[in-house]
């Protein structure tokens, strides 16, 4: 990892921490530089999962064709129409969020469809990760930053993988 640079100032994720606050929706329309595509049978079955469990709101709708949902900038996803019901995803979609909506929305999918999260859980990596599979067999990790204690295990696993932390 020699070849980066710090450009926290594109993200709208906001600094690890048990304070932290998320962003607001961003309802701004730009060119999406990452998108994710998901096929339902029932599209709003599929909105009222994805709105009212993971926190996204429906930007817009063509009725029919497409629903463009969106939580904070760059976290934009395209519910589209399918015959079936897609077989359960190989992939997962990553989609940060704060430590404060973990547990909220793990609440909130399993009461709209209960045994669809697992987690939470915390990863070697430093963050808080809580997996959900959505009515669509889509797999959404929400994954939140924590505040890193640089004595910690994790910030000796970071560091060996070639992170380079800050010095106290």
């Amino acid at each position: 990892m020699t070849d980066y640079y710090e450009a926290f100032e594109v993200s709208p994720v906001p600094l690890p921490g048990p304070d932290a606050t998320p962003p607001e929706i961003y309802r701004g329309i730009y060119g999406m530089p990452l998108f994710v595509r998901v096929p339902t049978p029932d599209l709003a079955a599929s909105v009222d999962f994805w709105t009212r469990g993971l926190g996204f709101v429906d930007l817009f709708t063509v009725p029919g064709q497409v629903t463009h949902l969106r939580r904070w900038a760059f976290q934009d996803v395209l519910l589209v129409p399918a015959d079936a019901l897609p077989a359960t995803a190989t992939v997962s979609i990553g989609v940060s969020c704060v430590l404060s909506q973990v547990d909220e929305i793990a609440q909130a999918c399993a009461a709209l469809v209960p045994g669809c999260t697992t987690g939470p859980r915390q990863t070697p990596w430093n963050t808080v990760e809580l997996e959900v599979v959505t009515p669509e067999n889509a797999r959404v990790i929400m994954t939140a930053a924590r505040p890193l204690d640089l004595d910690s295990a994790e910030a000796r696993y970071l560091e060996a993988n070639g992170f380079t932390l800050p010095k106290g």
